[in-house]
């Protein structure tokens, strides 16, 4: 609170004595609580902050009155600090205080029961999907009247025609001019809430099936809806496919080869192979294949392409795949992951007001704005000056090329052109708003197909898109004017915006005496080290691998896979080659094959390939080697390194092979991770959506207390402890034990840079209250701690 000086009281107390005016009773000033220097701090403003602070979700963060004013001295202190260095009046300042002033005034200025009956309606509308269909006439926004006449009654004549028993979809696709649909008779599919313009939505929404709608008009033009079909929502799925792509216009040998990759595929996943696995061998949704062919949540505004779709919906259990699917980008098997239905009101709320406020509905709630704003606030336009400045507009205007020279003719040079509550706004400011928002067509794309002659082409008004623009410069100047107005009308605006102030300043205040120092003095680490050396140890730890299955089988297989050293031998092999008797050069043939195992080691790069050759009794002792060479040789010129082939030659015969299969070069894949092993046997074992897989291994170092099952072990010792809990199978395999020893600088540094800041800050605010002296009020404390 400012206090009067004591010259102005005086002349106040004057004035009063010579006048007959009774003196008006003063507001007691407020209590001031604590003082810092020379500026208060008044038990209100203590009061408010202890209570948002009181309120927050974290209970971590909450304390008593007394525990709370320490921090808020602290936090006052610094934000003291950062106003005397001037941070307040920087440019960058000013600059992220108006962003976040900006974004905070939004959720002031829109009509919150408007976004919440939007909300409710948009849920509403989620319950059902809709088959609707349109058509099409197209007209500019800035269209002159009569144009805009003509184009709607057109759409009443083609109402008419439709009432009286012409087929819609006929009509559609000889008049419509959205060329997304008028070849197929204007259909849209279903459409669900947030899937089309809000106008069209609605419309759709509140005609009854079989019904046509009267014209709806949209930026694109005028529209006529038909319903053809309700349905109950289908809720959301989650699929994984697999994508085996060919052109529309692919040619018999293109089809042929894309039906013979799907159908090979189909055939592995038939034979047993995962889902997973076949999608990244075969795949070529390169964006999806690697993550085993998972596809984001379907949601019912942006639907997939219909074939896709009702192959999807038509799966009932998770893990369930589908027959080879044609659609336009090609051949697809679609595994269903899992199913959910709409989700209840509450927890979808908040994304719900976040889409009505960004979607096309985000213009109703804007309209809505400045009519309530017009109601408030005296605007005056003058219309003399107005029709002057929209003469200016011309044609370029309408392909967004508009430009103007200043300093304008008399008559419009810095002329106000509107007033709002006092304060105008001048012709060049409108028209360098016109200058920046100005915009080409909006709808190119929905011209006329070329089999349907086309309409005469509706032109744009270079006046009528002005005075658009006008229209739009008045409502957001009405909108800049009570956002200028907030701190006045708001004060839980007002104190948000000085706490974002306050968190700024801080913020600034605590990098440069805190935080950037504390990174940045590596001597002040290394000295703070030292100096409590013996509060940095580490205590006994196992470096161990846990090994956790669904059964005791399943555990012998894994921790058979991972005992040795690696590369890890993985249950996984590639189809052989077999040769000809005495042959060892490759064929196109054969290098096809080979051509597999190029993919897999490419998208697994831990992989190695052990490489096995043989030879019959009857061939050369060194035509197995040669073929080993000739293969490894292919795969080295094509991109593997000879770091990840291993070779195996028999020098003979291969014990338990039949004669013909001694000649063939067989492969075995390795693996350098541990993953790659779990990720081979987890292959083989359907995932139920919710639940853990099969198979999972966790790698570390563990102290005491830090893992349940490594502290289930009375004594840690070198090698495998299995046991069971949890319902599972369990192997702990510890490699080593690491003894209790003190830590290096490096192993401490991260905390010994926490520590040092908080040293580095109680040191800084013990100067700050030097600089600035604490007077507290206690008898203010004592009546909030009562």
């Amino acid at each position: 609170m400012r206090h009067l000086t004591g010259g102005f009281l005086l002349a106040i107390l004057v004035t009063a004595c010579k006048t007959a005016t009774p003196v008006v009773q003063q507001t007691p000033p407020k209590p001031v609580i604590l003082t810092l220097g020379n500026k208060a701090f008044t038990t209100d403003d203590f009061f408010q902050s202890f209570t948002k602070n009181q309120l927050s979700s974290d209970s971590a963060q909450r304390t008593d009155v007394k525990g709370y004013f320490d921090l808020y001295t602290n936090l006052k202190l610094k934000v003291l600090a950062a106003e005397t260095e001037g941070r307040d009046t920087t440019e960058a300042f000013r600059e992220e205080m108006n962003t976040y002033r900006k974004q905070l005034a939004q959720s002031y200025l829109i009509d919150k029961v408007l976004v919440e009956s939007l909300t409710a309606e948009a849920y509403q509308r989620m319950q059902e999907d809709v088959n609707a269909s349109h058509i099409l006439l197209s007209v500019s926004e800035d269209a002159l009247p009569a144009d805009t006449l003509k184009a709607y009654e057109t759409a009443l004549a083609l109402r008419k025609q439709a009432l009286a028993g012409e087929d819609f979809a006929k009509l559609a696709t000889n008049h419509s001019q959205d060329v997304a649909t008028a070849q197929n008779g204007g259909n849209l599919g279903y459409i669900t809430a947030f899937g089309v313009v809000y106008p069209l939505e609605t419309a759709a929404y509140t005609t009854p099936v079989g019904g046509i709608s009267q014209p709806v008009r949209t930026r694109f033009g005028y529209h006529l809806v038909k319903v053809n079909n309700r349905r109950p929502s289908r809720g959301r799925i989650r699929v994984a496919h697999i994508l085996v792509r060919m052109s529309p216009s692919a040619d018999e040998a293109g089809q042929k080869m894309a039906q013979e990759r799907i159908d090979a595929a189909y055939a592995r996943l038939q034979k047993g192979e995962s889902f997973e696995l076949v999608c990244r061998e075969i795949s070529d949704d390169a964006t999806s294949k690697t993550n085993g062919g998972v596809l984001p949540l379907s949601t019912p505004d942006r639907p997939w392409v219909p074939a896709f779709e009702d192959a999807a919906f038509t799966l009932t259990k998770p893990g369930d795949y589908s027959k080879p699917v044609r659609t336009n980008y090609g051949w697809h098997i679609i595994k269903l992951i899992e199913r959910k239905g709409l989700e209840p009101y509450a927890t979808m709320a908040a994304s719900l007001h976040q889409r009505v406020t960004t979607d096309s509905r985000a213009e109703v709630l804007r309209q809505a704005t400045i009519h309530k704003l017009r109601k408030e606030y005296t605007v005056q336009e003058d219309k003399s000056i107005l029709e002057n400045a929209l003469a200016k507009a011309d044609s370029s205007l309408l392909r967004g090329q508009w430009r103007y020279t200043e300093p304008l003719e008399p008559t419009l040079q810095n002329k106000p052109i509107v007033t709002i509550s006092g304060q105008s706004s001048t012709v060049n400011d409108f028209f360098a708003y016109v200058r920046q928002r100005q915009q080409p067509p909006r709808n190119p794309a929905l011209a006329t197909t070329p089999s349907v002659p086309p309409a005469t082409p509706v032109q744009g008004s270079p006046v009528v898109a002005m005075h658009r623009l006008f229209d739009r410069f008045v409502g957001d100047r009405l909108i800049a004017t009570e956002e200028a107005n907030l701190d006045k009308k708001s004060s839980e605006f007002r104190s948000l915006m000085i706490e974002i102030r306050d968190g700024v300043l801080l913020s600034q205040a605590m990098e440069q005496n805190v935080w950037e120092r504390s990174m940045v003095d590596s001597i002040g680490q290394r000295q703070y080290f030292e100096q409590h050396k013996d509060s940095y140890r580490l205590p006994e730890r196992a470096v161990a691998t846990l090994v956790l299955a669904q059964n005791d089988s399943l555990l012998k297989q894994a921790t058979s896979a991972l005992s040795g050293k690696p590369p890890y031998q993985l249950r996984r092999s590639a189809a052989s080659v077999s040769f000809d008797k005495n042959q060892t050069a490759l064929t196109q043939n054969l290098r096809e094959t080979l051509f597999d195992i190029l993919v897999v080691m490419g998208h697994n790069p831990d992989y190695v390939i052990e490489v096995t050759g043989s030879h019959d009794p009857t061939e050369r002792d060194s035509v197995s080697a040669n073929r080993i060479r000739n293969v490894v040789g292919y795969l080295q010129k094509n991109g593997i390194s000879l770091s990840r082939i291993m070779e195996k030659d028999y020098q003979g015969a291969r014990p338990g092979v039949s004669k013909d299969a001694q000649r063939n070069v067989t492969f075995q894949y390795f693996s350098n991770a541990k993953d790659d092993v779990l990720k081979t046997i987890n292959s083989k074992y359907p995932v139920t959506a919710g639940m853990p897989p099969a198979l999972s291994i966790t790698e570390g170092t563990f102290a005491q207390g830090t893992n349940p099952y490594l502290d289930s072990i009375d004594q840690w010792k070198v090698g495998t402890t299995t046991l069971h809990r949890d319902n599972k199978a369990i192997a702990i395999i510890i490699s080593r034990i690491e003894p209790p020893r003190a830590k290096t600088f490096a192993e401490a540094r991260g905390t010994v840079i926490n520590e040092y800041q908080a040293m580095l800050e109680k040191q800084w605010l013990a100067q700050l209250r030097q600089t600035y002296p604490v007077k507290v009020n206690e008898a203010e404390i004592q009546k909030l701690v009562k």
